[in-house]
């Protein structure tokens, strides 16, 4: 059976646009939605007042948050099979473990509360960090989260093992007829003077490019690439060609001895700052 695409909703602007962007990306892939809303208001029941002995407002809300979102989704994609679930639990828990059984997990870049003018929502970073298949968080505006610009952009790491991600950035270039941008950021030490074996620096950003583009996990996608190598900071870099593309995708790797991903600078900044959807694929 093929795993579904979960996609939270809490009723929020960001997080509608998150329901779109997924149900799409459902429909393209052949895959089933299940759409998630979670909340401890159980943990509350007692001091909520329910209306002439019914069930308690927030479990009235909440069910009709996943209900007006199904019904958006299959407007948008008839063709998708929804399910819904709504889940006395903490949101990161809850969709964590959602992850565990999905193809993909999509959130928003926002949620509903106090803190909505915060950069990230504290679920979006939440389950980014811990989740075990890709998180996807769906930032920018319309024509990146519409697919205008017909482009992914792959953020390569320092080594061709550590540059997860590959086949799902191959597969979403493929599957919405876009190019792939594989870009990779290199510094020199500071204390090299400039200019000293900045050619051989070069060469070897260029190699390790070519070692993950010439990868199993890229050879047999039919996809139009295109490679860079930048010298200086990779979240500029990144964050500069997120502006004009639909999708990107960095990979975390997974802490030593501990549960989540190792999330580093360069995802934090463009988890944060991107103007596009953001993909973290966790390395094995």
């Amino acid at each position: 059976m093929e795993l579904p695409v979960v996609v939270g909703v809490d009723g929020s602007d960001a997080s509608l646009e998150a329901l779109d962007w997924a149900v799409d990306e459902a429909a393209v892939h052949g895959r089933a939605l299940r759409i998630v809303y979670a909340s401890l208001w159980e943990r509350y029941e007692g001091f909520v007042p329910s209306v002439h002995g019914e069930r308690p407002v927030p479990r009235v809300m909440a069910e009709n948050i996943v209900g007006v979102a199904e019904h958006r989704a299959s407007r948008l994609r008839p063709e998708v099979k929804c399910s819904r679930a709504v889940l006395p639990e903490e949101p990161v828990d809850a969709l964590v473990r959602e992850g565990d059984r999905a193809f993909a997990v999509v959130v928003g870049s926002r949620g509903r509360g106090p803190l909505t003018g915060m950069l990230l929502g504290s679920v979006g970073l939440g389950v980014a960090g811990r989740a075990r298949c890709p998180t996807v968080v769906v930032r920018g505006a319309g024509p990146n989260r519409h697919h205008h610009f017909r482009r992914v952009v792959l953020g390569v790491g320092e080594s061709a093992e550590e540059s997860a991600g590959v086949e799902f950035a191959f597969r979403e270039a493929e599957l919405h007829g876009s190019e792939l941008l594989a870009v990779h950021a290199w510094r020199r030490p500071i204390d090299e003077v400039a200019g000293t074996d900045a050619d051989t620096r070069v060469r070897r950003a260029e190699g390790l490019l070519a070692d993950v583009l010439d990868s199993p996990s890229a050879a047999h996608w039919k996809v139009p690439v295109r490679q860079e190598t930048v010298e200086g900071s990779a979240r500029q870099a990144l964050l500069r060609r997120a502006e004009a593309a639909d999708l990107l995708v960095v990979g975390a790797g997974r802490r030593h001895g501990l549960m989540g991903l190792q999330l580093g600078l360069v995802d934090h900044a463009v988890l944060h700052h991107a103007g596009c959807p953001v993909a973290v694929v966790p390395r094995a």
